[in-house]
């Protein structure tokens, strides 16, 4: 049976965070060089966390932006925050409208396999995924901001992940990438790969049909719609 490889972005596609990030980031910065991070005006929107971090490491003139190692160290001290962030009941962390039916009916398909493909460093995915309440087991294949830190790298990791599940490396349009920025239209182009755009982030629904997504919806409610844009 020919199979869809359906990955999911996570933050503003499957869910909202309430600043849970920016405000780990922010401490982690604090923390590892004593200083802030230089956030004001900047925009996380469609970046991996590692890219993030040099990103933001640079802005600052530290000596140590190009240095991989460094840069995750600062991410893993962002993921011990994070968890305390996403816990605290100042933080409204939630399920975007239509997730949970959306990955109901794709769940209940034998030529569907759900994957991830974010920015989030693997840590902070699961944190974030377990705090709005979304089951990871049910995601079969994933490709972490900690794996690379080019959001272009990703696709080509979840695909060649997915061999192992799905029997074969799926190519072209069975792969599906569901996201709510630019990046995520158009970080799939390498391999084929079908963009389907959320404008439940920053993005409008013209953002994201400009970056080349083959549908966009405003939010994730029209279920049957999106399902027809997945299979079709």
């Amino acid at each position: 049976m020919r199979k869809k490889l359906i990955l999911f972005d996570l933050d503003c596609t499957l869910l909202w965070s309430d600043g849970a990030g920016r405000a780990a980031i922010h401490q982690a910065f604090i923390d590892e060089l004593g200083t802030l991070a230089p956030l004001e005006d900047y925009s996380f929107a469609g970046k991996t966390d590692s890219a993030i971090a040099r990103e933001l490491l640079r802005a600052a003139n530290h000596p140590e932006a190009e240095n991989d190692e460094y840069v995750m160290r600062v991410c893993d001290r962002y993921v011990e925050l994070l968890e305390g962030e996403l816990k605290s009941p100042d933080r409204n962390v939630r399920v975007l409208v239509g997730v949970h039916e959306l990955l109901e009916k794709l769940r209940g398909r034998k030529d569907a396999v759900l994957g991830l493909l974010t920015g989030n460093v693997e840590g902070g995915a699961i944190l974030k995924l377990k705090s709005a309440g979304i089951d990871t087991g049910q995601f079969k294949v994933a490709a972490y901001g900690s794996d690379a830190f080019a959001r272009d790298a990703l696709p080509p990791i979840a695909v060649s992940r997915a061999a192992a599940v799905m029997g074969c490396v799926p190519r072209g349009e069975d792969v599906v990438i569901i996201g709510d920025t630019p990046a995520d239209m158009t970080c799939g182009k390498g391999i084929g790969a079908r963009a389907i755009g959320v404008a439940t982030g920053p993005f409008a629904v013209a953002d994201l049909e400009a970056a080349g997504g083959f549908a966009v919806f405003e939010d994730l409610s029209m279920t049957d719609m999106v399902m027809t844009a997945i299979f079709a």
